[in-house]
């Protein structure tokens, strides 16, 4: 059994938490503001942007998970977690097996194109760069260390999609716009999985893309969320020949290791979302 650390305990983190948990590792959750209940976990309230705040813990840590959220999209917020934070969690942590969640908004990439842990990470936006920033040094302090590429997370509390579909927004149809996704319980599954083999020593690549098996337009997930909810189907977006089509997400990787998605595509997340 590991003693483990989640850093950033919001609905992915603490769900980890609670499954870790009941695997019978020791898990201390850090986070902000505790919640009053615990179900088992040691929370410890601890702000990782103070270095005196991390340093005066005092606690057995064999693996730790960051798994961190910026409040906003400010350029401050995201430094404050991704630069200043996860400086202070390294040095007090240093010797410790990481496992950071990162996103695939890493990925500048806007063509349509597929996109795989060994396509060029070059985010042209700063909120990206910061976040790829915190992969380079993760990996420079121990290469060993593990990082994840979520895509865009839903589900219970991440429902924008299944609001917008309800009010007939206009929607980009041709060129297709893909959108990439993972259920919140995939994050959860994902990250338990990897740890599990981790644990049993089996040989782990750096980085892993984790989005489910379809990335679909955004024209065609919007109007089957409009056509499951009674709603009027999208507007269709009138779009310059060489706009935006975003990207494919690639997860064979993780896949091959054995992974299998809970919530393989759209419809099989949203449909019980759907009230």
């Amino acid at each position: 059994m590991a003693n483990i650390l989640i850093i950033g305990c919001g609905a992915v983190g603490s769900a980890l938490a609670a499954v870790l948990s009941r695997q019978g590792h020791t898990v201390t959750g850090l986070k902000r503001q505790p919640p009053s209940h615990s179900d088992g976990i040691h929370y410890i309230a601890a702000d990782i942007t103070s270095a005196a705040a991390i340093d005066a813990l005092d606690i057995t840590v064999d693996v730790v998970f960051f798994i961190v959220a910026a409040g906003g999209r400010s350029e401050q917020g995201y430094r404050s977690l991704y630069v200043d934070g996860l400086q202070h969690v390294l040095a007090k942590f240093n010797r410790q097996q990481w496992f950071f969640v990162s996103s695939t908004s890493v990925y500048a990439q806007s063509q349509g194109e597929w996109v795989d842990e060994d396509s060029p990470a070059e985010p042209a936006v700063i909120t990206a760069q910061l976040i790829r920033q915190a992969e380079q040094t993760l990996w420079t302090a121990n290469p060993s260390h593990i990082v994840v590429r979520f895509s865009g997370i839903y589900g219970p509390g991440r429902e924008h999609l299944l609001r917008m579909a309800r009010q007939t927004p206009a929607i980009q149809q041709q060129p297709a716009y893909f959108t990439n996704r993972i259920h919140q319980e995939d994050c959860v599954g994902v990250l338990a999985f990897l740890f599990g083999l981790w644990l049993a020593k089996t040989p782990l690549q750096p980085c892993y893309l984790a989005s489910d098996d379809d990335p679909a337009p955004l024209w065609e997930v919007v109007s089957w969320l409009a056509a499951r909810q009674n709603s009027p189907v999208p507007i269709a977006k009138i779009a310059a020949a060489d706009a935006d089509a975003n990207k494919r997400c690639r997860n064979a990787r993780l896949k091959a290791l054995g992974y299998a998605f809970r919530y393989a595509s759209y419809q099989d997340g949203y449909a019980g979302l759907i009230l």
